[in-house]
């Protein structure tokens, strides 16, 4: 017998039907997934099991008898609890104090039991198998620590079943591991569990069974044992996705996003990256990596302490949102319902807000344009919606972060920076703005893209960026970027400090030849126009390496080195300088994976090739003497087995800052604060 089920339940808002004849059973000890697009009833279903609506017909029933709940405390005290998304503690007040917020334990003459208090959370806790202090206030949990204090709530009130909407979508993968396991325990303990995510992966991960909703109507429930995610996206959306990433082929051109040793201090520092018009680029890392502040700096809603941002070759003034709009840069943030959206405006004053300078004049707004730009990128985006007059809080999370794409796509960018462009909405809606974004691209368009989803980071992007511990410590081209090269350099198992790649690279010692030195942040000579050095060992423009070709990921040599064709300063460098020719010759070989072949030579004008992680092209830009900071991995030096012949090599040393162009950085202080404009 199910704990709680719902027979034919009807539930309709004036002439809207959310619900049409659903049914649903939950059992105990076991994980059930309630799947579905946004705007298919889960929303409407999890508020009529907790008690927030009551349906116009059909049945709850709580252990096979009907029941019917006066609210949501009603349901509570009969063992129903949920964790929404947004978990809704008191931040001031400690954890202990926010799971027995009024129901605390009571001594003679009514005070407080403050130790009980703490000993019964301490108890909660280790049921939980976490380690949370109990006096620890709730300002400054993460999200997952406080969705944990939200769980030990639910069962200090004895749950019987726990409802789970969207838990994971701000969380890390470590963080939704943890969860996992305390739903496991719960599950163990015989609780029922009602799961919503529109990731697929943790449904299969961690369900025995889902229900499907499409439009409000019951489709199916079933084991997803014999499932496949192919088969559950059926089901969802009624027809089969022509593809879930459609990355379409582009034609990369100029520069238009060029961020130079942009630096926050505690927040990240050195970052530098090229983004050019055609191409996605992805920024992947950890919760906490600094990749939203690195955006948010760029487009001058944070001012970076140093460093430099420039826009189709202009240098940025920092800390304005407006100039960076003026540039055509367009920031499409993380949190769309904060920061994206003015939840209590309609639709078409959302999209317009970008524009209001162009929609009327002496401040006042020609209410017909502004309707007018809303229905056309309404048109465009395929928004769904009643009326272009309807607040837009009422719409679905797929179709409100459509609206925030079509008030920034309005002001016809050049650069669009995107921060976590698909979360909490669902898997149709996804494919959608998967081929807005492709399609943009490939119009010219240059796209950054702030991800957490792997598969999407790899489905969409040209290059991936990966930042650790607010350093880019890796740049990973399409074609060699996998989720395990991904992870490994963002949680630091890889060391990617100087830039290197961290895929397909193969011996620990081998030499990348004179115009192969790898720098974090100093842009020198001509890479590919990808801006990255490829798998295959390609060492500046004409000096691929042998059959391994590429160093290992601690190895390589030659950082600080490097010498000319025939000059007479060619000695070995104790940091692995390497010979002046870019010759390995028989002296030169690349370690455990053999010497490198006839291939390995570098050319003449190999000096100028050195690879850079942010892949820019610092044509004019002086190189300098070594400075103390230029690495080398200790395996990597090559010695006295490279000796050099070359006597003009003295130029070719690169510099730990690495400076580029003619025109110079611009001043640190040259603008003022401004607001931002959204």
């Amino acid at each position: 017998m199910p704990v709680l089920a719902l027979e034919g339940v009807n539930k309709s808002f004036g002439a809207v039907r959310a619900l049409r004849d659903v049914s649903l059973e939950l059992f105990a000890g076991e994980a059930h997934a309630l799947a579905g697009e946004n705007g298919a009833g889960k929303s409407t279903l999890i508020k009529t099991l907790a008690g927030v609506h009551r349906p116009d017909s059909g049945r709850v029933l709580l252990d096979g008898e009907p029941v019917v709940f006066h609210g949501p405390a009603g349901a509570r005290d009969v063992g129903i609890a949920v964790i929404y998304q947004e978990p809704t503690l008191f931040p001031d007040l400690s954890i202990a104090e926010n799971i027995f917020m009024g129901r605390q334990p009571r001594r003679a003459l009514g005070r407080i039991d403050h130790k009980a208090v703490r000993t019964s959370t301490a108890a909660l806790m280790a049921r939980l198998g976490v380690e949370l202090d109990p006096d620890r206030p709730a300002r400054g949990l993460s999200i997952a620590d406080q969705q944990i204090v939200e769980i030990a709530k639910a069962l200090s009130f004895d749950a019987r079943v726990l409802i789970m909407d969207e838990p994971t979508a701000a969380l890390t993968g470590s963080e939704t591991a943890r969860l996992f396991s305390v739903v496991e325990t719960l599950r163990a303990e015989g609780a029922a569990v009602l799961f919503i995510s529109h990731r697929l992966e943790e449904i299969f991960e961690l369900c025995q069974r889902v229900t499907v909703l499409r439009d409000g109507r019951w489709v199916a429930s079933e084991p997803l044992a014999g499932l496949t995610q192919d088969d559950l996206v059926r089901r969802m959306v009624g027809r089969d996705l022509a593809e879930l990433y459609p990355k379409q082929d582009s034609r990369v051109g100029e520069t238009a996003l060029s961020v130079r040793r942009l630096t926050r201090e505690g927040v990240f520092r050195d970052v530098s990256f090229d983004v050019r018009r055609g191409e996605i680029v992805a920024l992947a890392g950890l919760v906490g990596a600094g990749r939203t502040e690195v955006a948010q700096a760029v487009f001058g809603v944070d001012r970076a302490d140093a460093g430099e941002v420039r826009v189709g070759g202009s240098a940025l003034r920092p800390g304005s949102p407006t100039a960076a709009m003026d540039a055509g840069l367009a920031l499409v943030p993380e949190d769309r319902r904060q920061r994206g959206l003015v939840m209590e405006m309609s639709i078409e004053r959302n999209i317009g807000l970008t524009g209001l300078d162009r929609l009327g004049r002496a401040g006042l707004v020609k209410r017909a344009l502004e309707r007018g730009r809303a229905a056309d990128w309404a048109v465009r985006l395929q928004l769904k919606y009643g009326s272009l007059a309807d607040h837009v809080g009422v719409l679905s999370g797929g179709n409100q972060q459509k609206v925030v794409l079509a008030k920034w796509l309005a002001t016809e960018p050049t650069v669009l920076i995107v921060d976590e462009p698909t979360r909490g909405i669902d898997v149709g809606t996804k494919a959608e703005v998967h081929r807005l974004l492709s399609s943009l691209a490939a119009d010219g368009l240059a796209v950054l893209m702030i991800s957490s989803d792997l598969p999407e980071v790899l489905g969409m992007a040209d290059r991936v960026l990966v930042m650790h511990e607010g350093r880019l410590v890796a740049e990973i081209p399409r074609a060699e970027a996998t989720e395990e090269s991904v992870m490994a350099a963002a949680t630091g198992l890889t060391d990617g400090a100087d830039g290197a790649r961290i895929a397909g690279e193969a011996d620990a010692t081998g030499p990348t030849g004179t115009s192969g030195h790898p720098h974090a942040n100093g842009p020198t000579g001509d890479p590919a126009a990808s801006g990255h050095t490829e798998a295959t060992g390609d060492t500046g423009v004409t000096g691929p390496t042998g059959v391994t070709g590429l160093t290992g990921v601690t190895g390589p040599t030659g950082v600080t080195g490097p010498t000319g064709a025939t000059g007479t300063s060619g000695h070995p460098h104790a940091a692995g300088s390497t010979g002046a020719a870019g010759s390995t010759g028989v002296t030169g070989s690349t370690g455990a994976s053999g010497p490198t072949g006839a291939t390995g030579l570098t050319g003449a004008t190999g000096t100028s090739g050195r690879p850079h992680a942010t892949g820019d092209t610092g044509a004019t830009g002086p190189t300098g003497d070594p400075a103390a900071s230029g690495y080398t991995d200790a395996t990597g030096d090559t010695g006295a087995s490279g000796p050099t012949t070359g006597a003009t090599g003295t130029s070719g040393r690169p510099h730990a800052a690495g400076p580029t162009g003619a025109t110079g950085p611009t001043g640190a202080c040259g603008a003022s604060a401004e607001g931002t404009r959204t």
